[in-house]
């Protein structure tokens, strides 16, 4: 029902709490939580110098790095922990880095912390945390050394099995192994749901097994289960399985033995039904098992575990989906539970092995899916099968067994030989599967074997003595390394004879061999980096590498990376390092190169970056390691600077960095990419993002669809080259789906130096944000909030989501401009002087012009530094029903071509321009009547007779033409700052502000306007001035308050604050001006009450601010704190809980001071509230560079407001007020107050006067009723004799007073012979002008329609003949209808 915003000069604002008195020290480096909404929340600062460069996040447990011996007061030595949900640092053991810290990963699988950095202890730039034993040790491989001795980044695979470490270091591998080039089936099919890793496990066959699937459809092609183990043709009928309508599906795959699984392969069908999620259950445990994956879309890794999801994009062929660990099982049961369309189905359903396999018994090695041919096991020698019983039920083991005579010779004993398909090249562990032979009863018999493993590729074999005299099934690892399969087949081969010197005596003389499977366990696939490849299949040795190392988390190899490596811990990712080292030849030791940043494509591709530059590849500073183990240079020769970091998204890989453009240039002109830039991985292609950031970009951070960058950085750029843009000082956000800017949600000033994840889920739970901070507001915004109550009453702010330009720079000083005045001569009607005596009243009915009182301009507004909103409305859209806000202001929106206006839509966060021109200047008021917008300001329109006023048609979209420009006094300029409407004066707008006329309308500082016909009609007979602001009386709004530098017409003082009753069209004082200290800029009515007003503005002397109150009788000062302070406006607010009570402000509201504030009591704010006894700050708000700013107002949509029927807000306490109500009552602009209405008073006399008429002259006329009511209404003070003040009717007694002579004629006296009675109020008009040059009526013409409703009022028709009879007045002329002879008022600006 209603919706409130905050708007103003500010970049920023933030609530004031226990928080507030927080300063920064930019010689600190300051932490801050950013929350998802955006919103900065700072958690404590470092040392003096300290510096907080990464984090990474187990559990609960924030870990922050960098360089610093305290933070928020803890003393912890460049690594501490964080816990968010008690709000506390903790140091860490003593024994942790004792030196810089530049990069930290958490592997949550482990417990463990990863830290690397510039340090010593407890090993050389690479330190291991274990968080469950609450220790610091050296990393496995000793730590890392050489060149600066440094480690910059810490990163993973894909598949997160492997570190990637790089920053300046040298490792070097030896000559004890090879290098080996890559090798995998391309018959393997390419899908986004996988991992090179996964799509490198080979599928166990199925072909073998029980597969069911119910309850299953009976359409044809479509019911058969096999149809989906390894299909050969796309999704379709024979290729695909659906089942039943409307049922969940459950998919049972038994294999009757034990096999070694890693996971499941599902791709969906597409075919009008799409399986949406599922689960897997193992067998025969059926434990429902936990599942990882890659997010198609995002290609972000995650976990399920029920109710997994499987993608319906028709682009993603299959998804590979693995288990916590390698399970040992005897099938698994999938359950389909949720699709769309008629019901579940599935394409693809494979069960995927830990690498590949194979068993010695033929029979048993079916053909894998994807496989040129089966696994393949040869003999030589006498084999004999034995089936093995298990202990689950119908599950059995065949294997073969052979007789070796003791003491025959190895060469003419039995072998067997396994060939297992492997599918691509990669790191392995290869396993013996020996049976226990307790179970086959032949322990006395086992003896040891020989099993060598030929990894392939050239490398040499490896022989490793196996004991098979093992009691229980064991599988003992009889290699770790590197397995390259041959082509075609992709196969690798094992061999097992017995030992050379068996054990054992033998049972009956034989020796009994057993040979059951062989197990490759992948543990890292060449493809994404992490296995042992290379250009050639030739043995090296000695080779030097910088900058780069990669580790395999899983490893247990005892190496020192500080001395030499063995070949065989050679990956194909550390080709980038053997590369750099290369490319620096001699200079690698002592080079101040770099790798700062790694990450690893889907694809297998690996880009690097940092501060290097590689003649061969020709490329600098960023670079990249084919799946080909080729290190490739990027497109257009790298970029001219610097890389600092690296964030993927899909293809997208967002580079941030001290570069402004590539080495080539991209054609789009200086500085075109600009300190960030997007390199399309598969592409290889550059792009911007819009012209980059005006200075060097340090961290970057995917969060969802949105990028968020910090660094030394002040403007979001518009155009390359230009140093013109949206200020987002230190931290920016780049909506990647929009392609555009947007709101980072908190402001901070200052060089940002990171910023992380602050949840182990990465891009959600919030962020850590480092820096060096001068200042910081929780909220960011280009000068508008939404504001709405949130669960526990607290207001929730929202920023405008985009950002806004600056406009014309800083506002708030006056403009002058010349201008014309139209000068018209006054026709003087001329009648009898016999008529009437030559006695005047004290006051003519129409008085001449006299010299305008000389009025003090209003006291110009705290400078605004653009882009600042003034104004803002609110309009629901009659086509989309979408509620839309109106901004107005000093600004520009490049992306949206709008300047000064423009309407956001807070459902899309997006800002559109108005349609045509747009204002040349800056708006201070807006309001929406049905479709049409009133804009009112200091502007122009280009085309358009517009000046500080205009309206735009929301409907038709384009500016209305042919309305009456406003016209400034001489010397000055046109600024309206106020549009109102009042019940009492439907389809009526009221315009105050700064202008003399309406075309040929005099109307001084207020005018009205028809919203229909857009003609001008003056407010009575007009104030002299300026108008700072407007606020009504009573239930219909029946009285006008305005306010500013003001006085009555044609009086001698100034009243800063008058009364305007629509009822009688007539102006009084509010109150004794004398108590006013000053020029008013800001008033409101507390619940349209006319004893409860509130006004603020600058004393006489300009010295000092006030605040105000009329009680309905005097004004009084109760703002006394409030110094040099510049308030734009007050607003009462309602309060949930109640303040002390007082006679000034009911207990439960407040008064809501805003502006530009300095109390001597709380220092700067942007608005306060006031209890009527003291005012308390509640919003800060503060510009791009920090300093303190202003907020202009608060703007609502609800029509009215009462506190009467208001509802109370969920929850509140002073400070923290709730600002908006959930159920549809919003904090609000309180224009409404208590009934009041002025009615005109008819004097008893003048209507017994023409009662008397008709006894003294019977031809005479009745004059109308109507019409004296009119001429009553009209000269209330020369009638009635009243005084300004109170704005309630008077009190009984003074209505007694004003008829004690009831009854009399006014007119007669002593002299009573002196009067004549006119025969028409115009002849009675004219003798009271007797004396004056007087001259005959002239002829009029009506240039526009009248109705003519009010008192005294003559009806116009276009075209209309008339005789003016008096045009004294400015603004309101008398004249008679020629045709009819009838008189009254009417608008001046009406004839010609």
């Amino acid at each position: 029902m209603g919706s409130v915003a905050l708007a103003g000069a500010f970049a920023g604002m933030g609530l004031f709490d226990n928080t507030s008195a927080l300063t920064f020290d930019p010689s600190q480096t300051t932490v801050f939580a950013r929350a998802d909404d955006g919103s900065l929340s700072p958690l404590g600062a470092t040392n003096q110098g300290g510096s907080v460069l990464a984090s990474c996040t187990l559990g609960n447990t924030v870990y922050l790095a960098g360089s610093f011996s305290s933070i928020n007061g803890t003393s912890a030595s460049n690594v501490v922990s964080y816990d968010p949900a008690k709000s506390a640092f903790a140091a860490l053991p003593s024994n942790g880095p004792n030196g810089p810290v530049h990069a930290l990963f958490c592997d949550s699988s482990r417990n463990q912390v990863w830290a690397g950095g510039a340090f010593s202890s407890p090993g050389s730039a690479v330190a291991v945390y274990d968080t469950k034993a609450n220790s610091w040790s050296a990393a496995p491989f000793g730590g890392l050394s050489g060149a600066a001795a440094e480690v910059l980044s810490i990163t993973t695979n894909t598949s997160a099995s492997s570190l990637f470490f790089a920053g300046s270091f040298l490792t070097s591998f030896g000559g004890n192994g090879t290098v080996l080039n890559n090798t995998n089936n391309p018959n393997v099919p390419f899908s986004a749901g996988a991992t090179p890793f996964s799509s490198s496990l080979v599928p166990i066959p199925l072909q073998n097994a029980s597969i069911q699937g119910a309850p299953s459809s009976s359409q044809s092609g479509f019911s058969n289960i096999q149809n989906i183990l390894c299909p050969s043709g796309s999704d379709g009928a024979g290729s695909t399985w659906f089942a039943a309508d409307g049922n969940t599906a459950v998919i049972t795959a038994r294999a009757f033995e034990f096999i070694s699984a890693s996971g499941v392969r599902l791709g969906n069908t597409f075919l009008s039904r799409s399986t949406t999620t599922f689960s897997v259950a193992s067998i025969p445990d059926n434990a429902v098992r936990t599942l990882h994956y890659v997010d198609p879309a995002t290609k972000q890794n995650l976990t399920c575990s029920d109710a997994c999801p499987l993608s319906t994009d028709s682009s993603v062929l299959y998804q590979d989906f693995t288990f916590d660990s390698e399970l040992s099982l005897t099938g698994v049961q999938v359950t389909l539970s949720g699709w769309t369309g008629a019901g579940p189905g599935l394409h693809i359903l494979q069960l995927l092995s830990s690498g590949a396999f194979a068993s010695a018994v033929p029979s048993q090695n079916a053909v894998s899916c994807f496989a040129p041919a089966a696994s393949n096991t040869s003999h030589t020698g006498a084999w004999t099968e034995l089936v093995v019983n298990t202990n689950i039920a119908a599950t059995q083991q065949s294997v073969l067994v052979a007789n070796v005579p003791v003491g025959q010779a190895p060469s003419q004993s039995p072998t067997v030989t396994w060939q297992p398909y492997v599918s691509a090249s990669g790191q392995y562990e290869v396993r013996l599967l020996v049976p226990g032979c307790t179970e086959l009863q032949d322990c006395a018999a086992r003896t040891s074997v020989k099993v060598t493993v030929f990894p392939g590729a050239g490398q040499n074999p490896t022989i490793t003595t196996v004991d098979q005299t093992n009691t229980a099934d064991a599988s003992p690892v009889i290699f770790t390394g590197p397995v390259v399969p041959s082509s075609p087949n992709f196969v690798t081969t094992i061999t097992m004879t017995i030992a050379d010197n068996p054990t054992g005596s033998g049972s009956g003389g034989n020796y009994q061999l057993v040979a059951d499977r062989v197990q490759l366990v992948l543990q890292a696939a060449s493809t994404n980096g992490s296995s042992t490849t290379g250009a050639n299949s030739t043995t090296t040795s000695g080779r030097t590498s910088f900058g780069f190392f990669e580790w395999p988390l899983s490893s247990s190899s005892s190496v020192n990376a500080q001395t030499s490596l063995p070949n065989s811990t050679e990956t194909a990712a550390d080709a980038i390092g053997i590369g750099l080292a290369s490319a620096l030849g001699s200079n690698a030791a002592g080079t101040q190169d770099a790798v700062t940043a790694v990450v690893h494509h889907a694809s297998g591709t690996i880009v690097f970056g940092g501060s290097f530059s590689l003649s061969s590849p020709s490329s600098a500073n960023i670079a990249v390691l084919k799946n080909n183990g080729q290190l490739a240079a990027v497109s257009a020769g790298g970029l001219n600077g610097n890389v600092t970091a690296f964030a993927l998204s899909g293809d997208k890989l967002f580079v941030g960095g001290a570069f402004t453009d590539t080495v080539v240039g991209s054609g789009s002109g200086a500085g075109a990419l600009s300190h960030v830039a997007v390199y399309d991985v598969v592409q290889d292609s550059w792009s911007a993002l819009q012209a980059g950031v005006d200075g060097p970009v340090s961290s970057l951070l995917l969060v969802g669809n949105k990028l968020v960058l910090a660094g030394n950085f002040s403007t979001l750029l518009d155009v390359a080259g230009s140093s013109a843009g949206q200020r987002s000082p230190g931290l920016a956000v780049w909506d990647i789906a929009a392609g555009a800017w947007d709101n980072a949600g908190g402001l901070v000033v200052g060089a940002m130096e990171f910023v992380g994840n602050s949840s182990a889920s990465a891009g959600a739970g919030g962020q850590i944000v480092a820096g060096k901070a001068s200042a910081s507001m929780r909220f960011g915004a280009s000068g508008l909030v939404m504001v709405s109550n949130g669960q526990d009453g607290a207001p929730v702010v929202t920023p405008m989501g985009v950002l806004l330009d600056d406009g014309d720079g800083v506002v708030g000083a006056n403009t002058t401009a010349t201008a014309t005045r139209r000068r018209r001569a006054i026709p003087k009607r001329v009648g009898p002087s016999a008529w009437v005596s030559s006695f005047r009243p004290r006051l003519t009915l129409f008085s001449r012009q006299s010299a305008p009182l000389a009025l003090p301009a209003l006291p110009s507004p705290a400078p605004a530094t653009a882009p600042a909103v003034f104004a803002a409305t609110f309009w629901t859209n009659t086509t989309s029903g979408d509620e839309v806000i109106v901004l107005g202001g000093n600004f520009t929106f490049a992306s949206g071509r709008a300047a000064g206006v423009a309407l956001y839509d807070p459902s899309s966060a997006t800002l559109r321009a108005l349609a045509g021109e747009q204002p040349n200047g800056t708006v201070h008021a807006l309001l929406v009547s049905g479709e049409q917008l009133f804009v009112g300001g200091e502007f122009t329109l280009a085309g358009v007779s517009v000046n500080g006023f205009a309206v735009y048609d929301l409907g038709t979209q384009s500016w209305e033409t042919g309305i009456q420009p406003l016209v400034p006094a001489a010397g000055s300029s046109v600024l309206v700052r106020s549009l109102t409407t009042s019940s009492a004066r439907g389809g009526t707008v009221v315009v105050a502000g700064r202008f003399a006329s309406a075309g040929g309308l005099a109307c001084n500082g207020i005018c009205f306007v028809d919203a229909g016909n857009k003609q001008w009609n003056a407010v009575g007979q007009g104030v002299l001035g300026e108008v700072a602001g407007v606020d009504y009386v009573g239930d219909n709004q029946e009285v006008l308050v305005v306010a500013g530098s003001l006085a009555l017409s044609g009086a001698s003082s100034a009243t800063n604050v008058l009364q305007y009753a629509f009822a009688n069209n007539s102006w009084a004082a509010v109150g004794d001006a004398q108590n006013v200290p000053g020029l008013v800029t800001a008033i409101t009515v507390n619940d349209r009450n006319a004893s409860s007003i509130f006004a603020a503005g600058r004393t006489s002397d300009g010295t000092s601010s006030f605040l105000s109150f009329f009680n309905g009788a005097i004004w009084s000062t109760v703002g006394s704190t409030l110094g040099s302070s510049n308030i734009s406006q007050l607003a009462m607010v309602p309060l949930q809980d109640t303040h002390a009570a007082n006679g000034i402000v009911q207990q439960d509201r407040m008064l809501m001071v805003s502006g530009a504030l300095e109390d001597s009591s709380f220092g700067s704010a942007a608005a306060a509230l006031f209890d009527g006894a003291s005012l308390l700050p509640y919003v800060m708000a503060a510009d791009a560079t920090g300093a303190a700013s202003s907020v202009s107002g608060l703007f609502h949509s609800l029509a009215s407001f009462s506190f009467a029927q208001r509802h109370l807000l969920a929850t509140g306490i002073v400070i923290l007020i709730s600002i908006a109500i959930a159920a549809g009552v919003v904090f609000l602009l309180v224009l409404i107050g208590v009934l009041w209405t002025l009615l005109a008073r008819r004097d008893d006399a003048l209507g017994k006067l023409a009662d008397d008429a008709s006894d003294d002259d019977a031809s005479a006329q009745h004059r109308p009723s109507s019409l004296l009511a009119h001429i009553n209404a009209a000269t209330r003070t020369t009638i009635l004799g009243a005084e300004g003040g109170a704005l309630h009717p008077p009190s009984s007694d003074e209505a007694a007073a004003t008829h004690t002579d009831e009854g009399k004629d006014p007119f007669a006296g002593p002299d009573a012979s002196n009067w004549l009675r006119a025969e028409t109020p115009a002849e009675a008009m004219a003798g009271m002008m007797a004396g004056e040059d007087e001259e005959p009526g002239r002829q009029a013409h009506a240039r526009y329609s009248f109705d003519g409703a009010g008192d005294g009022e003559l009806p116009l028709s276009v075209g209309q003949e008339l005789e003016v009879l008096d045009d004294h007045d400015h603004s309101w002329w008398y004249a008679r209808d020629i045709r009819t002879g009838r008189e009254g008022v009417v608008p001046a600006a009406y004839l010609y």
